[in-house]
């Protein structure tokens, strides 16, 4: 497969059934800190039963967010959080899907 049409694959995947998402970063310390969100799409679901082993645990998520739409924060790291439906989940793994040596979306591991 190349690069173009897993890009292809994975943007359609997202507009068909994706939601609105924000990567959450936070500044400072202390309970006075700031924040910043950074809106976007991602193809959001939860782990399937067969898939809850030693870490993951129910309501744990898995988002698929294009990489375009996060260029200006890159890279997302686990001292930031996945906001869905106005709830913080921690980013735990974001795993960069590569094809062909492009990077195409980050699937992002959250707890919440």
């Amino acid at each position: 497969m190349s690069p173009d049409d897993a890009l292809r694959m994975t943007r359609s995947l997202v507009n068909e059934n994706g939601q609105a998402v924000a990567i959450r970063r936070y500044s400072g310390t202390g309970p006075a800190r700031s924040y910043v969100d950074t809106a976007t799409t991602a193809f959001v679901r939860n782990y399937g039963s067969k898939e809850l082993v030693g870490a993951i645990v129910q309501g744990d998520q898995v988002a698929v967010v294009l990489v375009d739409t996060l260029a200006a924060i890159l890279p997302v790291t686990t001292n930031e959080f996945l906001v869905v439906n106005s709830k913080e989940f921690a980013i735990k793994n974001p795993m960069k899907r590569v094809v062909g040596g492009v990077l195409i979306a980050l699937e992002i591991h959250a707890k919440g």
